[in-house]
């Protein structure tokens, strides 16, 4: 997908909101099989549910990874069920060498056709390359995440006084173009979003963290929404499992709904 389509997805909906479908077999509602079929079940009809709500979802790939082939095949045919319309993204936090990460791109680009991918940034640019190599495609790196860890490499500051997250933002914002790069920034860091805007300010930001994890939707957006509005806003438990019960779908609908009425009173 490209940025002009996303965009005027964004506009025509007025929600910026991502549902991460982050959907844990032992957490599915008890009415459901802890299989690959009681997986798909969910998937589908929480996509459908919040469909109308959100221009974006997001697999975390490792809750179908961590299940074998029945989990590739769950995460297969959730994607093929997400709208041509919504853009789609593997949260699967790659990067190696280049030829291992050419592999990556083209599982995640070709075998599975997601518009976009997180990638890890540690290894450097020929790590990223094989990815921003693929037109319409989007690669997601790391940026400053939420969890407490991120205090042990990206929050450290370098000798000429910048953050490491900030020299990682500003050197790889100039190997690719805000058509195809975007970057995580955790909810829980909105304090950061103006100096993170003056550094990449046409990109758009993924941000996890809003929900279960905390963050402030308001805040996120006073200080991180640019001329394009620049977000994708992140919500996956908040909004999947507002439900245990059968009326999980219901739920999540609401849950979805109230995300994006909030987005659209913040947009005007």
């Amino acid at each position: 997908m490209t940025k002009t389509k996303l965009v005027e997805q964004i506009i025509d909906k007025q929600s910026y909101l991502c549902v991460g479908l982050d959907t844990d077999i032992e957490k599915l509602p008890a009415h459901l099989p802890k299989t690959k079929q009681g997986v798909i079940t969910f998937n589908k009809a929480i996509i459908e549910a919040t469909a109308p709500y959100c221009v974006s979802y997001k697999i975390n790939t490792a809750f179908y990874e961590s299940q074998g082939v029945s989990g590739w095949e769950a995460m297969e045919e959730t994607l093929a069920h997400i709208p041509s319309t919504h853009f789609t993204i593997a949260d699967a936090k790659r990067g190696d060498i280049g030829n291992t990460s050419a592999q990556y791109a083209k599982t995640f680009f070709e075998v599975l056709p997601f518009d976009a991918i997180t990638v890890a940034p540690y290894m450097g640019k020929d790590s990223i390359d094989p990815f921003l190599a693929y037109t319409n495609k989007w690669t997601i790196v790391l940026g400053l995440t939420s969890n407490t860890g991120s205090q042990n490499f990206e929050q450290q500051k370098l000798s000429n006084g910048q953050f490491l997250y900030e020299s990682v933002l500003e050197q790889v914002a100039s190997w690719g173009t805000s058509d195809q790069l975007m970057f995580v920034v955790g909810a829980t860091k909105a304090e950061d979003f103006t100096s993170i805007r003056k550094i990449i300010p046409d990109h758009f930001l993924l941000v996890p963290g809003v929900g279960a994890q905390g963050g402030s939707l308001s805040e996120v957006t006073k200080y991180g929404k640019n001329k394009e509005t620049g977000l994708l806003v992140n919500a996956s438990r908040a909004v999947i499992f507002a439900s245990g019960g059968t009326d999980y779908a219901q739920k999540a609908a609401i849950a979805a709904s109230e995300y994006a009425a909030e987005m659209k009173t913040l947009l005007s």
